[in-house]
């Protein structure tokens, strides 16, 4: 396979530069003394790229680095999976009995007590450190923030089970689903990307919503597009992180991003290609519809990559009738050259692109620099304090997270946290109260500040407290 040509009138015509991990290749360690000695990439089994590709050491220890990690994923990926799912299990047996007498009680009785995975009842582990189902109520449709508060919950919504999601959007929200299920990625070859499109219907306008799920904690396919460092230059749009790439629909069998692929219908489809197809046959049939794109941390990253794509393939007809794009905890996904031709391409078909980071979250601030590939953030970040007080910035404070300077202040803010936990429901009401999975996650952040501040708690409250209607428009 190849993603390079001479020629921009081939229709296999790509990338101008390349860099392809292999991580499922077999990895000898002959091979890994080469990538840390020889600078030529090109010389490496597990490493695909152009002939001639140099990179220095510093960038080839980083390449190193991914590709043991995601070679450990592999080997791990069916233990976290068990551990996951036995986690998810006890959590859903408790909340359904709420006590361990009650759960001993109904043993006695010899009643089932074991909850169904694919009930609508049956929630994530995302789904328990926050357990709010409902919009919030006081937020109305002509609100300036209403995008905002809705795209957040379909964010979360989309970590669910489909009878969970299909629950959440039409018996809670009102609203048609209309997809909602896993999606093809070529290179991994399973479906380990999921996504909803929803409707959300009134009598003045009709505005779809496109959510992608981001990385669950025990799922070692979804860590594995997060800290694959391949990337791909796009002649006049720039170097993009490849593993969200190929998460999104980067076809390996037919080189690259072809605007129509042949559909294969023994297995799922590629998010883009199907998504696309859906918003295109129903925004057809209504010249007033629109659609907008959101999702939470690698979702988020897939979020902002659709509309880069459609752009790729001159869709103006979707982007055109593309509102906005919200993003909440997302990573970097280009470098600077991406960057200026998203904010050319954003400002031309107006589509109003809002980041969203709380506090000292973590992922947005990674990729910070692959030694000179400098991924880049665009567009407006919202950058909210721990007391949900909104800031518009160019970048979050303190950009690169792993700054010794940062420490303390990230620590105390950690601590502040925890406090709030316990007095945030007395103040807010009780659609704020935090349970004890999330307190724990918060005592977490006293030794890894920033991840508890990654969930989606907080990204709920910020969107519903935050002060955002001078920034929103």
């Amino acid at each position: 396979m190849s993603y390079n040509s001479n020629s921009e009138d081939d229709p296999k015509y790509f990338a101008s530069s390349y860099v392809m991990l292999r991580p499922h290749d077999q990895l000898r360690f002959w091979e890994v003394v080469k990538l840390v000695v020889s600078a030529d990439l090109f010389r490496s089994n597990f490493v695909e790229c152009p002939e001639a590709t140099f990179v220095n050491f510093s960038r080839r220890r980083i390449i190193l680095i991914s590709l043991l990690a995601q070679k450990l994923l592999q080997l791990l990926a069916h233990p976290l999976q068990v551990l996951g799912h036995l986690l998810e299990l006890a959590l859903n047996l408790f909340s359904s009995h709420r006590t361990v007498f009650s759960l001993f009680l109904h043993l006695l009785r010899g009643k089932d007590v074991m909850p169904d995975p694919r009930s609508a009842e049956y929630l994530s582990i995302t789904g328990h450190v926050d357990k709010r189902v409902q919009l919030d109520g006081t937020i109305k449709r002509h609100d300036n923030k209403y995008n905002a508060a809705l795209s957040v919950m379909a964010s979360k919504a989309v970590y669910e089970n489909v009878a969970c999601v299909e629950s959440m959007v039409k018996n809670h929200w009102k609203m048609e689903l209309v997809a909602c299920g896993d999606f093809w990625n070529d290179f991994q070859g399973k479906p380990t990307t999921q996504a909803l499109v929803m409707l959300d219907k009134s009598e003045e306008k009709e505005t779809y919503v496109v959510a992608f799920r981001g990385t669950e904690p025990f799922d070692a396919d979804a860590w594995n597009t997060d800290i694959d460092l391949s990337w791909c230059h796009l002649p006049g749009v720039g170097k993009i992180h490849a593993g969200f790439m190929k998460a999104l629909g980067l076809q390996k069998s037919v080189m690259g991003w072809p605007k129509q692929i042949r559909r294969d219908e023994s297995r799922p489809p590629e998010a883009y290609y199907a998504i696309k197809d859906i918003l295109k046959q129903r925004l057809e049939a209504n010249d007033k519809a629109k659609f907008l794109v959101t999702g939470h941390s690698l979702g988020g990253a897939l979020a902002i990559l659709f509309p880069a794509i459609l752009s790729l393939h001159d869709e103006t007809f979707l982007l055109d009738r593309l509102e906005g794009v919200y993003t909440f905890g997302q990573p970097r996904v280009g470098d600077n050259e991406f960057a200026d031709y998203m904010d050319d391409q954003l400002r031309h078909h107006q589509i109003k692109y809002y980041r969203f980071v709380y506090g000292n979250d973590l992922v947005p601030r990674l990729p910070y620099d692959y030694k000179n590939l400098m991924f880049k953030h665009f567009g407006r970040c919202l950058h909210f304090d721990s007391s949900y007080e909104c800031k518009m910035v160019e970048d979050e404070p303190n950009k690169n997270y792993f700054s010794p300077l940062a420490m303390i202040p990230m620590r105390i803010d950690a601590a502040w946290e925890i406090i709030r936990s316990f007095i945030i429901g007395f103040k807010h009401g009780s659609d704020y109260e935090e349970g004890w999975l999330m307190r724990i996650c918060r005592i977490g952040g006293l030794i890894a500040p920033g991840l508890p501040n990654h969930l989606l708690q907080d990204y709920v409250n910020a969107t519903r407290l935050g002060s955002l209607l001078s920034y929103l428009d």
